[in-house]
Parts: structure tokens; C-alpha cells; sequence
């Protein structure tokens, strides 16, 4: 039987989605605690990978099990799982069904807080520059991105995709003066290698003048990287949602 698993998972303490060989992932503690509790291996396969430090408010993977779950598995998984890792439910769909590629639009988050907060030093960049700012030239850049469907100048190298291609649905900035932080939102069907972050530091590069509106054109116009490219920190990126057909 094939089943799906809705999940969240704060990603500080891990090398990102996908298992790796000498460092923790959150699929390798799902796969290990799953194993434990079932009796019997078990591979699970995501909805896309996060990198280290990105975290996933909403996450969704399948797996195949035989045989019945045991009682009270969602509890018991939730109790051997870490603190950091949370599963919301579990249920059974077809046996084609498959957690990324029936994926067809996901949305991320980027916070940014521009005084030191002790409280979300892992779940938001401090950005203390706020006054360097130009917030209507920032807008203006995230709506350009609208305009394209290849995203070369905001994929990081040594990639194994075929194609730039990715359908944008949504690109926008939210600035709350009062609350001295801004969050970017932005929504696609798929996601180029540390494309998020990429368009973020693009932003916030123009924000301050330090890149022209211009130039983030050009570079989209001919699918060549920026020449002030910024890759911002993990710690304030959050795969908030995916939806299926």
C-alpha cells in the first residue's frame, strides 16, 4: 500500500531534505524512526529537497509499507521522532500516487527582521539595513520575475536539471514597518537549485542600489548569471506550501 505523509520540520539542525552520507537529514530520521516502529525497511520519497538550514512549514512525502500499521503509529512516530520534526497525518492514496512529481505548485517564504531577535536567531535573517533600502524598487524586481519562465541568472552552479523552466505564479514583498521585518512570497511549479535565495539577495541588492533594475532584466533577457550575485542565508527560508491536482 502506497501512502502519503503531511510533515513539517524546522531544518537548523540538518544537512537538508535528502539523506546524506555523513551528515543528518530529516528524510534519514523519518526512514529510521518509520523502520523502528514498522519492522521492516522503509525508503521515503519527498516532495523536493530543502537545503541545510531551510525549513518546510507544510512538506509532504510517500512510501509504501506491507501489512497493516501497528496501533497509535502516528503518536508513537511523533514521540521517537526529533522535536524539530513533526507529522501531521498520514494517508493511504494510489499506488501511482508520487509526493513530487504530482506536486504541482509550491510556495515559499523568506523572513527577514531587521533588529536581533534572540528568539528567531534560526528562523530569520537579521538584516540590519533597513534604512538602506529602497522597498518600491524591491517590489519592482519581484514583479519583473512574473514576466519570464526561465530562471538561469537564479540557479546555483553544478545543477543536474535539463531545464530553466519554471511557471512563477507568485512574486511579492511584504514590509511590516511596525513589526521591523519583511517576508518575500513567491509560488511556482517547480524550483532551480537555491533559486529563492538568489532572487532574494537580487532584491535586496537592488533595494540598495548596489544592482539596477536594468540589469536583473538583462540578465533575465539573455539567461546569464547577475554580476553581483548574492545567495542570502538558509536560516530565514520556508517551504510553507504544496498543492497537488
Amino acid at each position: 500500500m502506497r501512502y502519503f505523509s503531511e510533515l513539517a520540520y524546522k531544518g537548523t539542525n540538518y544537512s537538508g531534505w535528502q539523506r546524506q552520507p555523513n551528515a543528518p537529514s530529516v528524510q534519514q530520521a523519518i526512514e529510521e524512526a518509520m523502520a523502528t516502529i514498522l519492522g521492516q525497511p522503509i525508503e521515503v520519497v519527498g516532495c523536493g529537497r530543502t537545503d541545510a538550514g531551510v525549513h518546510a512549514r507544510q512538506y509532504f512525502l510517500h512510501f509504501d509499507i506491507e501489512g497493516d500499521f501497528p496501533n497509535e503509529f502516528l503518536r508513537r512516530l511523533n514521540k521517537l521522532l526529533p522535536d524539530d520534526i513533526a507529522i501531521r497525518r498520514i494517508y493511504e492514496v494510489k499506488p501511482e500516487a508520487h509526493a513530487r512529481f504530482d506536486a504541482v505548485r509550491r510556495s515559499y517564504e523568506y523572513h527577514l527582521v531587521f533588529d536581533k531577535s534572540p528568539f528567531e536567531a534560526q528562523t530569520a535573517w537579521h538584516f540590519p539595513f533597513s534604512e538602506k533600502l529602497d522597498f518600491g524598487k524591491m517590489q519592482t524586481a519581484a514583479a519583473l520575475l512574473l514576466r519570464y519562465r526561465e530562471f538561469q541568472p537564479f540557479c546555483k552552479s553544478n545543477t543536474d536539471v535539463h531545464t530553466m523552466e519554471c511557471s512563477m505564479y507568485h512574486s511579492e514583498w511584504d514590509l511590516d514597518q511596525n513589526a521591523r521585518r519583511m517576508v518575500y512570497h513567491i509560488s511556482a511549479n517547480r524550483f532551480l537549485r537555491g533559486m529563492v535565495r538568489l532572487i532574494v539577495g537580487m532584491s535586496l541588492n537592488v533595494g540598495m542600489g548596489k544592482v539596477e533594475l536594468e540589469e536583473v532584466k538583462d540578465a533575465l533577457d539573455r539567461q546569464v548569471l547577475l554580476k553581483k550575485s548574492w545567495s542570502v542565508p538558509a536560516e530565514g527560508l520556508f517551504l510553507t506550501e504544496v498543492n497537488y491536482v
